[in-house]
């Protein structure tokens, strides 16, 4: 089962005091359950937005654009593991792709600059 969860403004104030309700919960501030993006062949998924907007969902990926500080170049490497995500501990066993994992490819270790979830793609930085 998964929770999705309202993201609308607390009840409660930073004091305690509960805030006067002027009206009821919307629709459109019930969020969507989490991506998940995996190692995998690559899938992703069009979310229609507020507006009209699209948003790409990568569900599944193998490769990334990784840039090279040093030299300034961007090449397309195969990931092979995640090998650390501060997101959750969980998320390095499931090979789960998030903003800030650590992740080892061809070319070396990258951190993910990109938010697969939002944005469709990998993008990272090479560390090593």
């Amino acid at each position: 089962m998964v929770l999705i969860l309202w993201q609308g403004r607390s009840v409660r104030r930073e004091s305690g005091k509960r805030y006067r309700i002027s009206r009821r919960k919307k629709r459109f501030e019930i969020g969507r359950a989490p991506a998940d993006t995996t190692l995998g062949e690559s899938r992703n998924r069009l979310i229609r937005t507020r507006g009209g907007n699209l948003k790409v969902r990568a569900l599944r990926t193998q490769y990334a654009n990784i840039s090279t500080p040093a030299t300034g170049e961007t090449k397309k490497a195969k990931i092979e593991t995640v090998v650390e995500n501060r997101a959750d501990p969980n998320y390095m066993r499931r090979n789960i792709l998030t903003r800030g994992a650590i992740i080892k490819t061809e070319l070396g270790k990258a951190r993910v600059v990109s938010r697969p979830a939002q944005d469709g793609v990998v993008n990272a930085i090479l560390i090593e």
